[in-house]
């Protein structure tokens, strides 16, 4: 007898339909599974008839045919488990074709027949048509829910499935609980005001996340770059119900909602380690997952002691800040996936990094200290909006008791200059000066005629290219935007330029 099942899997970050298709017949028997499946998902005979066997359910041998439709379309995992379950027994008569009309089932069986979570439930439910009801694991059901007109039943066992399509028991549709959205990317107990000195790096830090830009901070080891940095997170706004959505759905991809997770809120901060692989970095593997850049998607991705990354790593960067994604083509097959993130990075002005130190003494050769900028390729660099010096701090600095200015207060202009942004290109459908395309640059960031003088005179004697002019044209947007100007002035396009330090190789004159 052949019965039909509907499911789902995924394809980067998208959703799409699977027909599992089982058929029970005579013969030798044997259990084969076809349609492009993975070692994991040819795995699921064995847990699939185990499952049945100890769920009390009578299983005479014979020979069983699982297709997984579309054929031409790898699968991979062992979501299919609890369809090819549900698909043998109705092969076998104990459950009804009609039983599973406008129904679509995902889910790994465990051998006694407990349900157990899978990655990327949410963007399989988004997949799902309005009409139809999703039966996903209990622990997957409030992510599913997230997707506001999908019809959302959990359950925990092979048993209760097939009693609830039989009819026997009843099953609530799953209900969204707000507390369980993701809020734990933020430490509320960083804060500014713990920040000594340093006035000219936060002031920077500032405009960086009222405007989404991409900044590197340089200095002397100590100095509270990393601190800085581990404080950006606090003052930037909350992400978008579309946001929340696309975010939610890489992490639910690469396994990394917790259960119960729905939706996370907050902006994602991915702190790296220079000792990361490629396929951490941008993503791949043998399943083709995304990586930390697209981890941090509309987030923050922080890349401490820059130049000690691996130089293949930090060249794979130049598309992702570019473009706001990266497509990973393997010989298995090609995927895209979103990585619009904001860069921040940390890095010393030399080997021992003390060459921009007031006091102490820099150890290393001109040579050195050139391969070790050299690191970091010129193309990259003009990706980086903002180049920040953070200075050694004084003893009087370490030592003073009043309290700097607090979180609470620089978020309080962040989001100001965030309002002013979004209502600006609600019709070109961006939400930061970052993401401005070129073309539309000359209607939005039109200057002031000193403006355009000084400009000029910054372009010729710095030598900048094409794209550092446009970052700098961007920076002074978002300068005049927490100031609200309308039109961009000589004294922000000064700032601007104030912020391209590697540009001016200030360290080494």
């Amino acid at each position: 007898m052949l019965a039909k099942v509907e499911s789902r899997s995924t394809h980067g970050i998208k959703g799409y339909r699977v027909d599992v298709e089982v058929d029970a017949s005579g013969g030798l028997p044997s259990f084969s599974i076809v349609g492009l499946p993975d070692t994991s998902c040819r795995e699921s005979a064995k847990r699939v008839i185990s499952a049945i066997r100890n769920s009390d359910f009578s299983f005479n041998a014979s020979k069983i045919t699982a297709n997984l439709a579309p054929a031409n379309i790898k699968k991979e995992g062992a979501c299919f488990d609890l369809a090819i379950a549900t698909g043998i027994l109705t092969a076998k008569g104990i459950l009804s074709q009609d039983a599973l009309h406008n129904t679509v089932i995902c889910g790994e069986l465990s051998l006694d027949g407990t349900i157990r979570p899978v990655n990327g439930i949410l963007p399989r439910a988004m997949s799902v048509e309005k009409n139809k009801t999703f039966i996903v694991p209990l622990s997957n059901a409030n992510e599913a829910t997230v997707v506001k007109e999908c019809d959302v039943i959990g359950v925990s066992t092979l048993n209760q499935l097939i009693s609830f399509l039989k009819g026997e028991i009843k099953l609530d549709y799953y209900k969204r609980n707000p507390k369980h959205e993701r809020k734990d990317n933020i430490n509320n107990c960083l804060d500014f005001a713990d920040v000594k000195g340093n006035q000219h790096a936060k002031r920077a830090i500032e405009i960086a996340a009222a405007g989404s830009h991409n900044i590197l901070l340089i200095g002397p080891p100590g100095e509270g770059k990393t601190m800085l940095a581990q404080r950006i997170p606090v003052i930037l706004d909350d992400m978008n119900y579309d946001e929340a959505i696309e975010t939610t759905k890489i992490h639910s991809i690469a396994g990394l909602t917790k259960n119960n997770d729905s939706l996370i809120t907050n902006r994602p901060f991915r702190s790296l380690h220079h000792s990361i692989s490629d396929a951490g970095m941008l993503g791949g593997g043998v399943t083709l997952q995304p990586g930390e850049i697209s981890l941090a998607h509309n987030g923050i991705l922080f890349m401490d002691e820059l130049p000690e990354f691996k130089r293949n790593i930090l060249e794979g960067l130049r598309q992702p800040l570019e473009d706001g994604k990266i497509l990973i083509t393997r010989v298995s097959g090609s995927v895209e996936y979103p990585a619009k993130f904001m860069l921040i990075a940390a890095m010393n002005p030399c080997p021992c990094g003390y060459l921009t130190h007031p006091i102490k003494e820099c150890k290393c050769t001109p040579p050195l200290i050139q391969r070790y900028l050299n690191k970091i390729s010129g193309p990259l660099l003009d990706r980086i909006d903002i180049q920040i010096e953070v200075a050694p701090l004084k003893y009087s600095q370490l030592t003073d008791t009043n309290k700097a200015e607090a979180s609470s207060e620089i978020k309080k202009r962040v989001l100001a200059a965030k309002k002013i942004q979004k209502q600006k290109y609600k019709s070109i459908g961006i939400i930061s000066n970052s993401q401005l395309h070129p073309k539309y640059m000359d209607k939005f960031c039109v200057l002031t005629d000193e403006a355009q003088k000084l400009l000029k005179i910054a372009i010729t004697e710095l030598s900048l290219s094409a794209r550092a002019y446009d970052k700098i044209r961007k920076v002074a947007r978002t300068i005049a935007d927490m100031d609200n100007k309308e039109l961009i002035e000589a004294v922000h396009i000064s700032e601007a330029i104030g912020y391209r330090s590697l540009d001016r190789n200030l360290w080494l004159e």
